[in-house]
């Protein structure tokens, strides 16, 4: 396949985002990669674009590659795309994706700039990577890179991808499918948890239709929760009685219903009719009853997806919600279904991807709205350790502590730096030694992942070694 890199860094080589994309080509070499640096280039780009133009009419798949520059992306990498729409360059049907990194601050303003630019120009878009700078650096950080490439590939193969926002409102957020989607054999059993809302007296019928079609397709068990069966005593009373030591003031059996049946789950499925521009009472009061979860993100790790009856498309607040939920709760979003254009080919596309994500442990690095929301959580119970003791053991034990001003050795280094840079005589030669300073820590990784990959080349295969470097 051939892959077109869109590095919209002005650093050109020395991009911090495109080590990523270094570690990648050595992992994944079936692949042929071409990058344009249009970022550094974008000058000559617009006195002409023949080179860019030839470029992307080879390119299988676009991968723009660009650090987050104030809530968006560099000025260039907008400038290139304009380009490719005064020069009239056709990428329909194109599959697109994205790299970025930052300290996740507006990430997701940058994002969604990208996928909105890539719907307008008619590409299949794939939700991209958001990582922090220093990500590819880690083990997770690495681990995490692999993961989302795979996960890139496998859609592309099943050829999913997602449409973002039509402005006309006829059809809505939602992945679809292309006509040539592959059946995907699923052996391993699962069990999903499908937590509803509806009165049984009165069933939705758009709503039990779909989540009928969700619970035929699901392979294993999908356990069916309607909160409008269970005894409820009330709504939290914001005692914090749970987060001392663990337990609610209610004895409804709220506590072990959320562990038995919602805790335990592979995945977790919520289903709902759109009520006052959001999911319902019910679910609201769910939410806040497992006022301790929401701290302590118990269900972190596992997917979650949504099926929607109703125009989500016309709920901008509603939409920003559910991926928030999930990027605080630490989980995977999976999908959202509704029935506003092709609720089956939706579904289809949401329980393959359920199983993809629990199958081979997918899960994305949060972006702003999961960063954000854990380190306001994360200052919060640092302060009220004598209170929410429950929260504090929680926090501790997962090294969410991760406050900044531990660093005491990058915090010295700043002010050597600093120190260095105000000296007149040798800030010249500095600004070069900084670039190939902070490049010389990801040369490394590059460096390193190369013998990996020869020596993993070199080594004689073991049987099934194959099938288990794929689950990795």
């Amino acid at each position: 396949m051939n892959i077109l890199i869109l590095n919209g860094s002005p650093k050109g080589k020395n991009s911090i985002t495109l080590q990523t994309v270094e570690y990648l080509k050595i992992l994944f070499p079936e692949h042929t990669y071409e990058i344009l640096h249009v970022g550094q280039r974008i000058r000559s780009l617009e006195n002409d674009f023949s080179e860019a133009r030839q470029a992307l009419e080879r390119a299988e798949l676009i991968l723009f590659s660009y650090p987050v520059y104030t809530f968006l992306v560099p000025a260039q990498l907008h400038r290139f795309i304009e380009l490719i729409r005064e020069n009239g360059v056709d990428l329909s049907g194109k599959f697109a994706s994205q790299i970025s990194t930052s300290k996740h601050f507006y990430d997701t303003t940058a994002h969604r700039f990208i996928s909105d630019s890539c719907q307008d120009l008619k590409l299949r878009y794939i939700r991209g990577l958001s990582a922090d700078m220093e990500d590819i650096l880690t083990k997770k950080g690495q681990k995490e890179a692999r993961s989302f490439f795979r996960f890139l590939l496998w859609n592309m193969q099943n050829g999913f991808y997602e449409t973002g926002l039509v402005r006309n409102n006829e059809t809505t957020f939602h992945p679809v499918i292309a006509s040539d989607v592959r059946e995907t054999t699923v052996k391993d059993k699962l069990h999903t948890a499908l937590v509803t809302d509806y009165d049984p007296s009165a069933p939705p019928q758009e709503l039990v239709a779909m989540i009928r079609r969700f619970e035929k397709r699901l392979p294993g068990t999908c356990e069916q929760i309607n909160l409008h069966e269970f005894p409820f005593q009330g709504g939290c009373m914001g005692c914090f009685h749970c987060a001392s030591d663990g337990a609610c003031v209610y004895k409804d059996g709220f506590d072990s219903f959320l562990r038995q049946h919602i805790n335990s789950a592979d995945a977790v499925i919520f289903a709902f009719t759109i009520r006052d521009h959001s999911m319902g009472y019910r679910f609201k009061l769910y939410d806040d009853r497992q006022f301790c979860n929401g701290h302590r993100t118990v269900t972190m790790g596992k997917p979650v997806g949504y099926l929607v009856d109703g125009e989500l498309a016309a709920e901008e607040n509603l939409r920003t919600l559910i991926e928030a939920r999930a990027q605080v709760g630490g989980n995977y979003l999976a999908g959202v279904a509704t029935d506003q254009n092709d609720p089956d080919a939706e579904i289809d596309r949401l329980v393959k991807t359920v199983v993809y994500a629990v199958r081979n442990r997918y899960t994305q690095p949060q972006n702003f709205y999961g960063v954000g929301g854990l380190k306001i959580f994360r200052d919060l119970i640092y302060q009220m350790q004598g209170l929410m003791k429950e929260d504090h053991r929680f926090y501790k034990e997962h090294g969410f502590y991760d406050f900044p001003q531990k660093k005491k050795g990058r915090i010295a280094g700043m002010y050597l730096v600093s120190a260095l840079m105000n000296n007149e005589t040798l800030r010249k030669k500095i600004k070069i030694d900084m670039t190939d300073g902070m490049m010389m820590a990801y040369r490394k990784v590059i460096e390193q992942a190369e013998k990996e990959y020869d020596r993993e080349k070199a080594a004689p295969k073991e049987p099934g070694s194959e099938k288990a470097a794929q689950k990795e």
